[in-house]
């Protein structure tokens, strides 16, 4: 079993910051890629910004230049700062691994339970 675990969530004003993390646990073997995705009711989810072995990231335009993605390969952890904060930033935000599972030498991919980000006057 594979678990990622979001912390980091919240109200903030505009113009604000935030910290998300997620930290993967269980059965991994390796892990290629982790990120971020977030979804507003009634929308679908959406790319926010992902983080392969030994890059740099790459983001949704709509981030691009306010939200700085990192990953700790000892940790197993990816981080999510984010500035400058907009309302429209508002949504739920969803940590995402593509994993090799330890037991099966398999790469499924895994979703957290997600993190609610309130950007709000």
């Amino acid at each position: 079993q594979v678990q990622l675990v979001e912390s980091g969530g919240g109200l903030v004003q505009p113009g604000g910051s935030l910290r998300l993390s997620c930290s993967a646990s269980g059965t991994i073997f390796s892990i290629y890629t982790m990120g971020w995705y977030r979804q507003v009711p009634g929308n679908a989810r959406e790319l926010v910004a992902v983080i392969g072995s030994g890059d740099n990231g790459d983001y949704a335009d709509s981030v691009k230049g306010r939200f700085t993605i990192s990953r700790d390969y000892v940790l197993n952890t990816v981080y999510l700062q984010m500035n400058s904060l907009k309302p429209e930033d508002t949504a739920v935000y969803f940590c995402y691994g593509r994993v090799v599972v330890s037991t099966t030498l398999q790469t499924d991919d895994y979703w957290g339970q997600g993190t609610q980000v309130t950007v709000s006057s």
